[in-house]
């Protein structure tokens, strides 16, 4: 019996594979208890252009004292990696959800990222 981390790999290795394919740079997620991760990597995975997350001093300097763990958190870095990806150049990626359910934090996060002007 898989456990529930082995679970979320497993469903995340079908869309890396269908992003490889396509070979268009991907927006990763990646969520813990306390925080939310989002990076740029290329379509392999091997190279990361830009990256951003509740424990950047720009992210957690708009936050406040707040919680890194909440939707308003993961507005606040899908538009910082937004920005960060458009400066570098890049303004179609591919979303890579990680395994996890398109809701909550990653939805605001995604959101956040298209209203920042990425195409995906």
């Amino acid at each position: 019996m898989e456990t529930k981390n082995q679970a979320r790999l497993r469903r995340a290795q079908q869309t890396r594979r269908r992003i490889a394919l396509a070979a268009s740079h991907r927006l990763t997620v990646y969520r813990s208890n306390q925080h939310i991760y989002a990076a740029v990597q290329s379509a392999d995975g091997s190279k990361v252009f830009v990256a951003a997350s509740t424990v950047d001093s720009v992210v957690k300097g708009q936050l406040a004292g707040k919680s890194g763990s909440d939707k308003e958190a993961a507005k606040l870095v899908g538009s910082e990696v937004a920005r960060r990806a458009i400066a570098a150049g890049i303004e179609t990626v591919a979303f890579d959800r990680g395994g996890y359910a398109y809701q909550g934090r990653v939805k605001e996060l995604a959101e956040s990222a298209r209203e920042a002007g990425l195409k995906f």
